[in-house]
C-alpha cells in the first residue's frame, strides 16, 4: 500500500507534483516582473489601455503565485522563493525591451503558451494522483487563460 500525506495523496506522486508546481511557481515568478516591466515603462498610443491591461494581469498573477506557492505547501513539500533558482527553472524568460506595447503582447502571449502547457502538463499528474484541489486550481486557470489568449490575439488583429 503506498504511503499517504497529511491529506491522503500518495506521498511519491504528491512530490512530483509540487516539483511541477514548482516549475509553474518559477514561470509565474517570472511572468510576473516582465508583466510589471510592461506595465512600468509603456508608452506610446497605447499607453492607456495597455497600462491598465498589464496592471489587471500582474495583480492576477499575484494571487496565482500566492496560490500555487499554498497548494504546494499544502501538498507537503515547500515552495522554492529565490529568484536565482526561478531564472534557471523557468521556460519563461525575462523580457528585455518592456516599452513596445505591441512586442509587449507578443511576448505575454508566448508566455501564456507556455504557462498553459505546463498547466496542462500539471492537470494530468494531478488527476493520476487522485488531487482534486491542485485539478481544480489548474483547470481555473487553464479556462481563464485560454480567454486571454482569445483577447489578446484579437488586440494583435
Amino acid at each position: 500500500m503506498a504511503k499517504l500525506n497529511s491529506i491522503g495523496l500518495d506521498v511519491a506522486k504528491s512530490k512530483v507534483l509540487a516539483e511541477k508546481l514548482n516549475e509553474l511557481l518559477a514561470d509565474y515568478s517570472i511572468f510576473y516582473q516582465n508583466i510589471r516591466g510592461y506595465h512600468w515603462n509603456i508608452k506610446g498610443d497605447k499607453f492607456f489601455e495597455l497600462h491598465d491591461k498589464f496592471q489587471e494581469l500582474y495583480e492576477n498573477l499575484f494571487v496565482k503565485i500566492d496560490e500555487v506557492a499554498e497548494r504546494i505547501r499544502t501538498l507537503g513539500h515547500t515552495p522554492n522563493h529565490k529568484y536565482s533558482v526561478y531564472q534557471k527553472e523557468a521556460k519563461v524568460k525575462e523580457s528585455t525591451e518592456v516599452a513596445d506595447g505591441i512586442k509587449d503582447v507578443k511576448d505575454t502571449l508566448e508566455s501564456l503558451k507556455i504557462i498553459i502547457t505546463l498547466q496542462r502538463e500539471i492537470l494530468e499528474i494531478s488527476a493520476d494522483t487522485g488531487d482534486e484541489g491542485t485539478n481544480a486550481l489548474m483547470s481555473d486557470y487553464i479556462r481563464e487563460q485560454e480567454k486571454l489568449v482569445w483577447m489578446y490575439s484579437a488586440y494583435l488583429k
